[in-house]
Parts: C-alpha cells; structure tokens; sequence
C-alpha cells in the first residue's frame, strides 16, 4: 500500500522556479513541485575521510559547493543508500533531526539509531506521498544494486528512484539513479516510467577492494540509453578517491555512442532550471 507524508504547509517558502543546484558527489538541491528537496548529503571537505563500513573508508578530494549551514529550509531529503560519502558525518551532526527522509528500509534502521526518528523505508516498487498544502510530489522506489551479486552481502541496499510532481511541476517526471550498476532489474524502470524528462545519474566507476560499484562511463552510456530521458546529469564522478572513472571518460562515451545531445553537465556549484 502506498504511504503518504503531510507536511506542515507554512514549513518553507515555495521556490518561484524549479530549479537544481549540484553541491558534489551526490548531493543535489532539488526545487521541485513546490518542494525543497535534498539529496544524499554529503558536506565534508577535502581531505577529510568517510566511513565505507568494515573498516574502509574513502577520502574526499573536492570541497561541496555549499556548506551544510547556508542550505535553505528542506522539505524532504531523498537518501539513496547508507554510506559515508552520502549521508556523512556532517550529516549526521548538523541536519535537522526532525526532516522526513525517503530511503531504503535498512537505511531507515540505521538513522532511526542516530536519532533521526522521521526516516521512512521504501521497498523497491512502493510509493509515497509527500503533501504540503495543496502541493503533491510521489517518489517511487526503483531496482538498484550497488555491486555485482557476489558483494550483496557487504554492501548496503540501494534505492533508485522516480520522483513525480503534480500539474505545476516544470517537469513530470524526475529519474535518480543511485549507487547502481547497470543490470537487468533496471529494465523495468522504463517500462513502468516511459516519459521520463529527466535523469540523474550516478557515475565514477567507484572500486572498493578491486571490485567496481557504481557505473563507469560505458555502463552510464548504456543506462541512459535503456533509462532515456529526455535530458540526462552525470553526478558523482570525482569527489573521492575510490572513483575511478572520470567525467571525461563519460562524455567521451556519450559523444561515441551519438547521445551526447541529451547531456548536461552541471560542475559543483552550478545550478539550472528545470524548465
């Protein structure tokens, strides 16, 4: 059954434009749909390290365009997976413990320990609701997998996701990849969303011990291809350094394999319309 989120309609002051500011790695400040919407924050500076859980760690290379005190009033924060370099210390210290967060259920547990008792978990394919005043704005779980099946076991759960505005939305529908590869589960996501305006994906060939984790810049190219939205955003591609496929490499690919029309490229600290 679908879950529905009400907000206090007095809680932000609504954006005049839909818009998106790309802070780094995968941390987006999404105006959309009357909603302030933050994703995967991560705030912490060059040389400083986060946590990758059994003892790794991965150190940052880049300052966020934006510190975690200058960020307007949030809405929602859109959480694809627990791991340092997406929700990280700074995170976890600073931002508002009461802010609903969408995430995956066994991220839910984690920050539910770390006080942050507004976390709601998604299973792939649920939906929920988020209402503020007369304003709506759903977020589908979609398939993700953050290494290939041999790691499951040690790496976190991961959620891709939808995000659909109401008829005010600059655009109807809004794609996130997540720390994903590309694999046959995310087939479906095309099916089930036909008509998607735009995607966000999570690139960098991130190799932990040897093994790759997130997309490199062949496996981007044919997720954008399957996925096909109308306009498409490489993120998370050189912010720390276990990335090791670059947005050069992922641009290159995008002009070879003719797609590189339907490519935007937002650099920390730029911002764009949705429109």
């Amino acid at each position: 059954m679908d879950a529905e989120l009400i907000l206090d309609a007095g809680r932000t002051v609504e954006a005049d434009t839909d818009s998106v500011l790309f802070i780094g790695n995968a941390t987006l400040l999404l105006r959309y749909s009357g909603f302030t919407i933050l994703t995967d924050p991560t705030f912490v500076h060059r040389h400083e390290k986060v946590d990758l859980g059994y003892g790794l760690s991965s150190t940052r290379l880049t300052d966020p365009a934006m510190e975690i005190e200058d960020l307007p009033p949030i809405d929602l924060v859109l959480l694809s997976h627990f791991h340092g370099d997406h929700f990280d210390q700074v995170a976890q210290a600073k931002l508002d413990r009461s802010l609903p967060i969408v995430t995956t259920p066994q991220a839910r547990d984690a920050l539910h320990e770390l006080g942050f008792p507004e976390a709601r978990g998604l299973d792939t394919w649920e939906r929920i609701t988020v209402v503020k005043g007369e304003r709506r704005l759903t977020v589908t779980a979609c398939p993700a997998r953050h290494g290939p099946g041999v790691t499951d076991l040690a790496l976190p759960d991961v959620m891709g996701s939808v995000i659909e505005g109401d008829a005010q939305a600059a655009l109807k529908q809004i794609y996130v990849s997540g720390d994903t590869l590309l694999f046959d589960d995310l087939e479906e996501i095309p099916r089930r969303h036909p008509d998607l305006d735009l995607g966000f994906f999570h690139l960098g060939g991130t190799k932990v011990l040897g093994i790759m984790v997130t997309m490199d810049a062949a496996q981007g190219v044919e997720a954008v291809k399957l996925i096909d939205p109308e306009v498409a955003i490489p993120i998370h591609y050189d912010d720390y350094d276990v990335f090791t496929s670059s947005l050069d490499d992922f641009i290159e690919a995008t002009r070879a394999a003719g797609i590189h029309d339907r490519i935007h490229v937002l650099r920390r600290g730029d911002s764009r319309p949705l429109a």
